[in-house]
């Protein structure tokens, strides 16, 4: 385990950010129970980067969203910075994903009606920074798209699209960032772009970043990786 410092890693004991324990989802199917999950267990420190490997269906995503607090297990438990997920209210698991989350989606869920520039205000608002504006366009600046402060979604192509999905995601300055397939709507070329960008400003600012990923090159640039399959965890591989 570590914690980022410039450019060298720290290792400590008990500065885990999140860690999974017995996690387990069930679905129901008309008269039969889903198992997707089965008993996953994993754990990552602060400053720490992980990917979850596996093929389509294997619960790849479920676990991605039990981490981050969108839905709740079966069983188990998910300690996301101190704080056991199964145990708050939704309400409560919203307050902390708005304190400490950040997202970064395959299909990139910009607002359409809204600018790139309005796009990234809107977690700063939430929270009601005076300098919204100032730090969006900041971050704007970072990820290459000054220029483009005033375009709308379908104004911009899917690799400036996930550029100012990048760009909101770190307005926060999330402890934890989740990516789903960041790269998974993206050609080749603009594929690698976004995934150094990530990278790059993940860590800049210090976060710990999880991503589900069905590229294994990618995969291969993280500390660590898990590899589900069949809702179980198969291996988990330091990098």
């Amino acid at each position: 385990m570590f914690l980022l410092t410039g450019d060298k890693y720290f290792y400590l004991k008990y500065m885990n950010v999140l860690k999974v324990e017995n996690l387990t989802k069930n679905y129901r199917s008309g008269n039969r129970e889903l198992t997707v999950l089965d008993e996953v267990n994993f754990e990552v420190a602060l400053g720490e980067t992980l990917s979850i490997v596996g093929p389509s269906g294997s619960g790849k995503t479920t676990l991605l969203g039990l981490c981050a607090g969108l839905d709740v297990a079966s069983s188990g438990s998910v300690v996301l910075d101190g704080q056991a997920l199964e145990t708050l209210t939704e309400d409560q698991r919203a307050g902390v994903r708005n304190q400490l989350v950040g997202f970064i989606f395959q299909n990139f869920q910009l607002l359409q009606t809204l600018t790139a520039l309005e796009n990234v205000m809107v977690p700063l608002e939430l929270k009601k920074r005076k300098d919204a504006r100032e730090k969006a366009l900041e971050l704007l600046r970072k990820v290459g798209l000054e220029d483009r402060v005033t375009h709308y979604p379908n104004q911009l192509s899917g690799g400036e699209q996930q550029r100012v999905s990048i760009a909101r995601a770190f307005a926060n300055e999330p402890k934890i960032l989740f990516a789903d397939e960041p790269t998974g709507n993206l050609d080749t070329e603009t594929g690698e772009m976004v995934e150094n960008l990530i990278f790059k400003l993940n860590e800049e600012e210090g976060t710990t970043l999880i991503l589900v990923t069905h590229d294994l090159e990618l995969a291969a640039r993280t500390h660590q990786s898990i590899h589900i399959k069949g809702g179980k965890l198969q291996e988990a591989l330091n990098g």
